[in-house]
């Protein structure tokens, strides 16, 4: 099985087929994929300028699409760096017991899924890597009332979400659903009784 690295070679390489430089774009999805693969394509495609179902892009906006989800990686994994190092530390000085962010990680371990978005054509305009900062940077600071993507303060409860955990706080405005570690307790109170609204 080809590792991120080199499908996105293959993605480069203008020797290969068109149909199997897009078909490894695809597969990078399977390595790394913030809002989950199908928001995820569809946010690449949208920023690079070319169709979800285009079979025949432009290899320079297919080349585009890589360098967007490539830097957003590299955020990724430079702050999985940074955890796994306080993690250790952490239990060096005795903090045996993880706390709720840590909960949270353990489930995006890798990227996929960090700022999920369970409706694929509902997701942050911004680049993935602006996303993922804006999302690390609340992840380390103090919990807030909104949205650490958009700043959106419309969260509701949403239940059957195509991930784990398949409950939580979405944002209405950018369709990601929200980490519960940035959310204080009377946010994620108000976006339950938003669900309630919603549904009655």
């Amino acid at each position: 099985m080809a590792g991120f690295r080199s499908l996105a070679r293959q993605v480069r390489d203008p020797r290969c087929d068109l149909a199997l430089r897009r078909y490894s774009l695809r597969k990078c999805l399977e390595r790394f994929a913030p809002y989950g693969h199908r928001a995820t394509w569809d946010h690449l495609c949208s920023r690079a300028g070319f169709g979800p179902e285009d079979r025949s892009p432009d290899p320079v906006r297919l080349v585009a699409a890589l360098d967007e989800l490539e830097e957003a990686r590299a955020v990724w994994l430079a702050y999985e760096v940074e955890f796994a190092e306080r993690r250790k530390k952490e239990k060096h000085d005795g903090l045996r017991r993880p706390g709720s962010v840590d909960d949270w990680h353990r489930l995006t371990w890798g990227g996929f899924g960090v700022a999920w978005c369970d409706d694929p054509a509902v997701h942050p305009r911004e680049p993935l890597a602006e996303v993922l900062r804006r999302l690390i940077a609340a992840l380390e600071r103090e919990p807030g009332s909104a949205c650490p993507v958009c700043g959106g303060e419309r969260l509701a409860w949403k239940y059957g979400l195509d991930h784990e955990p398949s409950a939580g706080p979405v944002c209405s405005d950018c369709g990601i659903l929200v980490p519960r570690p940035v959310l204080t307790p009377g946010a994620l109170a108000d976006a339950r009784r938003a669900r309630l609204l919603v549904s009655a």
